[in-house]
């Protein structure tokens, strides 16, 4: 029987082909139809949430006194160590005294006459009295005695007080410290010459046991605050306590309290000045730090907050979320992201209560997909997840 053989170079060619379609085929195969994405989602509700600011300011000591002399003279002693705690009423100097001992002395011995002339006087105005009633005495010699002593009461009355001037003016040259504090460095040493209510102070005295941070806030950030609150948007927080940030970038740890906001605007800068006290046991805050005050400036009452990995921003600052549709299908919505508050963002417009928001396995996820939702356990938990994720 004759058997025809074919050419190697084309049973080469047929097996290629052959292998090829058989890969093909495999191919399509292998890709198939794509099931549902497996996503979790939250179910978000509304709940009260403090709306807060962190504004820039500074620290300012509690109470501050210039020490100045009240009376002129020669430094004798300076009585305290720089950079010390004083207490109030302690010494600080002693100012030269001999001069107002000298007039406290000449005070008291002039008091000491005045006294003598009213006591006769006062005697002569006894007797002048009984001899009157038998007409012992003119009516004019009775007149005469009584005026002198009123006349010398009145004598008496001013040297004592020329003596309490002198004894003021005498305990003024001690000069000590009208509150209690820190004191800093001494302007003037022994020797010098200090004269009464002068400009320059000696030294300076700081309580800096509890310490002022004078906040400044935009007078348009206030001005839209107050009208959110007479609209009702937000309300009154409860609590006027502010935490501080210091320069380093790390909290304090005992909270302060506002104390109060200014009623005025400044000219020049266009803010409003609140001040808060904080209270300062080690004196870890010193004057005139740089810090920033995290203050709670309202209080949202039904907040929808979402995690921050479930919310796309596009170029333009639009914001974005996946929500689980009963018809087995992700909706894109567009939503108004208002504030980031911690790791989530507090939607504004294009939430409702009970929204299920995707917050896993949205990465790929495109409008419309085919979705096999679930609810997830934590919400806080998917947050930092989530965020993880986007962050990568």
């Amino acid at each position: 029987m004759f058997k025809r053989v074919l050419p190697a170079s084309l049973l080469l060619t047929v097996s290629l082909v052959a292998v090829g379609g058989c890969g093909k085929k495999d191919e399509a195969g292998a890709k198939g139809p794509r099931g549902p994405a497996n996503v979790g989602y939250i179910a978000v509700a509304p709940q009260p949430v403090d709306l807060i600011a962190e504004l820039s300011g500074r620290t300012s000591a509690y109470l501050v006194s210039d020490v100045r002399p009240q009376v002129g003279g020669i430094i004798k002693a300076r009585q305290f160590t720089e950079g010390g705690v004083v207490a109030a009423g302690q010494s600080l100097y002693q100012i030269d005294p001999a001069q107002y001992q000298a007039a406290y002395d000449s005070a008291l011995a002039n008091e000491q006459q005045a006294q003598a002339a009213y006591d006769l006087s006062h005697t002569n105005a006894q007797r002048a009295q009984q001899l009157i009633t038998i007409r012992a005495i003119s009516q004019s010699d009775f007149d005469t005695a009584q005026a002198d002593e009123k006349q010398k009461a009145a004598t008496l009355a001013q040297t004592r007080a020329a003596v309490e001037t002198a004894r003021i003016n005498l305990d003024y040259t001690k000069v000590t410290s009208p509150i209690s504090g820190r004191i800093g460095k001494s302007s003037v040493t022994p020797g010098a010459l200090v004269t009464a209510n002068q400009t320059t102070a000696l030294a300076t005295v700081q309580d800096i046991s509890k310490v002022y941070v004078d906040i400044t806030q935009s007078a348009t950030d206030m001005l839209k605050l107050k009208r959110a609150m007479m609209g009702g948007d937000l309300s009154k927080p409860s609590s006027a306590k502010v935490q501080l940030i210091l320069d380093d970038g790390s909290a304090y740890p005992l909270p302060g309290t506002l104390e109060f906001t200014d009623v005025s605007v400044s000219p020049s800068a266009g803010t409003v000045t609140l001040r808060a006290l904080f209270p300062n046991p080690d004196g870890l805050l010193m004057p005139g730090m740089f810090v920033r005050a995290r203050v709670v400036k309202g209080v949202v009452d039904q907040a929808l907050m979402v995690p921050q990995g479930a919310v796309t921003i596009d170029p333009k600052g639009g914001a974005t979320v996946l929500i689980a549709g009963g018809d087995g299908k992700a909706h894109a919505r567009k939503v108004t992201a208002a504030e980031m508050i911690g790791t989530k963002w507090r939607i504004a417009q294009g939430l409702q209560p009970g929204d299920k928001v995707i917050v896993e396995g949205a990465m790929r996820l495109k409008d419309g997909g085919q979705i096999n939702a679930r609810p997830v356990q934590s919400d806080e938990n998917t947050a930092g997840k989530t965020g993880q994720a986007a962050g990568r």
